[in-house]
């Protein structure tokens, strides 16, 4: 079996840029098993073993010097066993993306039929009950309560088009990311109005609410892995634009 790769090789291999690799090598991240007379990168099964580490915890949300701190670890039972953490992380996404792909499945097979889902079936997946016990932490009860009472109150109908603009707003920051507008254009401040209001037909947050909650976009992988579906870097926009939304019109 091969265990000799040059940067290209890995780079096609792995998904990642060629010049990503030089930046880790560059960082003392990932160091190459030897460098050739023209400078070229080689890579072997250690090597190859470490940068899946370095991807599974960059893929978890993980900043590149925790990563480090990680992955030099000398202890092999350390390192099996932060192994096992993320495969149960990885595993626990899978369950629930694969939930959500057989609701999807139910929509498409209803609509074909002409059948009515269940609201239980509309938003299997969804899970909005595993965040309450942290909104109750950070916002306490009353708010949680009219927020819960405000959902329930939109019936089947308001809680389809609810996520629609959700998905709407997810896609509308990805293009965004990916035109390159600024926080304060108008495009952006379209969008987080938009986010605003669909977000007070649940809850209406003052100013300093607002910069809470998008900052905690940003700071939680998980909320930031969905603003973060179209193009990286949609909940740092959302939470920017915030900031100018909260100047201007809160």
């Amino acid at each position: 079996m091969k265990t000799d790769y040059d940067i290209g090789r890995v780079a096609k291999m792995s998904g990642i840029t060629s010049r990503t690799l030089r930046h880790y090598d560059d960082i003392g991240l990932l160091t190459p098993a030897w460098t050739g007379p023209d400078g070229r990168r080689h890579y072997g099964h250690t090597e190859l073993l470490r940068l899946q580490h370095i991807l599974v915890l960059r893929e978890l949300g993980t900043g590149l010097d925790r990563i480090a701190s990680i992955v030099d670890s000398d202890d092999p039972s350390t390192t099996i066993a932060l192994l096992r953490d993320h495969l149960a992380g990885l595993t626990a996404q899978r369950e629930r993306y694969a939930r959500l792909a057989a609701t999807v499945a139910r929509t498409i097979d209803s609509l074909e039929r002409g059948q009515p889902m269940t609201t239980a079936h509309i938003f299997d997946g969804f899970d909005h009950e595993r965040y309450e016990p942290e909104a109750r932490e950070r916002w306490a009860d009353d708010a949680v309560d009219r927020a819960n009472a405000s959902w329930q109150g939109l019936g089947e109908d308001g809680k389809r088009r609810h996520m629609r603009t959700d998905r709407e707003i997810v896609e509308a920051l990805g293009a965004a990311v990916r035109v390159g507008f600024a926080a304060d254009s108008a495009e952006v401040q379209d969008i987080v109005a938009k986010h605003h209001a669909w977000l007070s037909e649940i809850w209406i947050p003052d100013a300093a609410a607002y910069r809470s909650l998008t900052q905690m976009y940003v700071d939680d992988e998980r909320f930031r892995a969905h603003y973060d579906e179209v193009a990286r870097g949609a909940a740092l926009l959302l939470r920017d634009g915030a900031a100018e939304f909260v100047r201007i019109r809160l």
